[in-house]
């Protein structure tokens, strides 16, 4: 087999792309890539949320930092009360006051408020707070306010004592408050970045071992196979899960086993390509000698020579078409079809001339075509498909041990115009295809129904057929044989071609 240039290889720049896609996608490390965005993303929405928890928080804890104010003065207003009429000394009440935090204490009962202890009474107020039913949205109103514009301004404070209709005021100063609101802030902050980063973390190596680990063994198995995709060493081997990953795992095994075998087959076919070209350039030499003597023949006043000199020409032309039709699958496309409109029954009789059935061999050709049948298309394609699937049958019919002694043994061309629509069916009697070539039909090297067959008939046939915007198919019989319909299209006809030819008719 002759060897094939580097830089006729279209796999030969498949490493240097692998090398390329290498450089485009480094290896970001354990923290740079997939991983580290999970880890920082993690985090990040782990704040948010302590964020959103924190508002709530801090206003809760304003609240009870006033209540047990509040209840401390309710404690010390109850012990004063009870002293009446005896009226605590300055003293007493300056301890009492620095003892709660605050400036006044007043206790209201039985719908009367008495100052219990004060000193140093401020002249104004700056805010003041009911304690008794806090609205939520209140309370984080009220807590912000305090931490962003608090800290020197003098607060009234009232709320009931317990259960009892008896309730206590103190006057105090916001500084405390705010202090406590700041402490409890950034504690809540580290808290929480601790919490974050212990989930984080936990969430990382979980994710990194169930997701990141088995998408990196992907990535890897990708640029190794891109790397050399005809090393099977480099097929991905997944595990036996039944997650999304194990599935895409199992879906690149299977596409990297497939693009192997289709890399395999082209590298064959260019290889083909090249010898038959090689085949075929000496061929032609030497069949052209042999067409001079078949020319020379036909002058020998001979009958029998007469009569085999065509049938040896026809032998010398399916020869020269064989080599053409193999060279022609390896183009890169058919040239399009030059349609025009033609006698499907001259083409078909054409068909059968070349074919040259033997009449002792038994096997019957029909035409089932009218006279008259048009059928828009390139003649010298439209030869070409109709020839490949007459060809395949009369192999099949004259295949050893095929079919049964006394059977009938018929090939048969029948045709019909459905509208614009031209139904061409190809029949026979043989013995159908096999099963591997029905799953592999119109596939190069592999839907062949004989042993040794290539398959590229089929395959040429089949992208002649679309070239004319039509179909071909196998078609299910109830009797042995197998049976093709092609179904050729008309072309539309444009709106100036009408016109003339509606005024011609006319």
């Amino acid at each position: 087999m002759p060897v094939q240039d580097q830089g006729d290889n279209p796999s030969a720049e498949i490493p240097a792309a692998g090398e390329a896609a290498r450089a485009r996608c480094p290896s970001a490390g354990m923290f740079g890539g997939l991983s580290g965005k999970l880890l920082w993303l993690t985090v990040i929405f782990i704040m948010l949320a302590e964020i959103l928890i924190f508002f709530p928080s801090v206003a809760s804890m304003r609240i009870r930092w006033l209540e047990e104010r509040l209840n401390t003065a309710a404690a010390a207003a109850i012990v004063i009360d009870g002293l009446q009429p005896v009226e605590l000394p300055r003293a007493l009440q300056k301890e009492t006051l620095e003892a709660t935090g605050t400036k006044a204490i007043v206790l209201r009962k039985d719908g009367t408020s008495r100052l219990l202890a004060t000193t140093d009474m401020p002249t104004s107020v700056d805010e003041a707070y009911d304690l008794t039913d806090v609205p939520p949205a209140t309370a984080i109103r009220d807590a912000l306010d305090t931490l962003i514009f608090g800290g020197s301004r003098m607060i009234r404070v009232y709320g009931p004592v317990g259960d009892t209709n008896t309730g206590v005021e103190v006057v105090m100063k916001d500084r405390q408050l705010r202090t406590a609101m700041f402490a409890y802030s950034r504690n809540v902050l580290l808290l929480s970045v601790l919490i974050s980063l212990f989930t984080a973390t936990l969430i990382f190596f979980a994710i990194n071992r169930i997701l990141i680990g088995p998408i990196r063994r992907l990535t890897g198995s990708m640029q190794q196979f891109s790397s050399d995709p005809e090393n099977p060493a480099h097929i991905y081997i997944g595990d036996g899960g039944r997650d999304e990953l194990a599935v895409a795992g199992r879906n690149l095994t299977s596409m990297q086993m497939e693009l192997q075998k289709t890399l395999k087959q082209q590298k064959n076919l260019a290889a083909l390509g090249l010898a038959v070209s090689k085949i075929n350039h000496d061929m032609r030499n030497i069949l052209a000698s042999a067409q001079l003597m078949s020319d020379r023949l036909v002058d020998v006043d001979d009958p029998m020579v007469k009569s085999f000199a065509p049938k040896l020409l026809r032998t010398i032309d399916r020869a020269v078409g064989y080599t053409t039709e193999v060279l022609s699958y390896g183009k890169a496309s058919e040239s399009a079809p030059r349609r025009r409109h033609i006698l499907l029954l001259e083409l078909t009789q054409d068909v059968k001339d070349m074919l040259a059935i033997d009449p002792q061999s038994g096997i019957e050709f029909t035409e089932q075509i009218g006279a008259d049948l048009k059928v828009d298309a390139d003649g010298e394609q439209l030869f070409r498909v109709i020839h490949n699937l007459c060809r395949n049958a009369l192999q099949a019919l004259t295949a050893p041990g095929e079919g049964a002694p006394g059977a009938v043994r018929r090939i048969t061309v029948a045709a019909q115009r459905v509208g614009s629509v031209v139904s061409i069916t190809v029949d026979d009697t043989g013995p159908g295809m096999p099963l591997k070539a029905r799953q592999n039909l119109f596939a190069a090297f592999r839907g062949s129904a004989r042993s040794g067959g290539t398959g590229l008939g089929l395959t040429i046939a089949r992208e002649l057929v679309l070239a004319h915007g039509g179909t071909i198919a196998l078609v299910e019989k109830p009797t042995v044989g197998t049976l093709f319909r092609i179904e050729i299209p008309d072309r539309p006809v444009s709106l100036e071609d009408y016109r003339s030819r509606t005024h011609v008719e006319k």
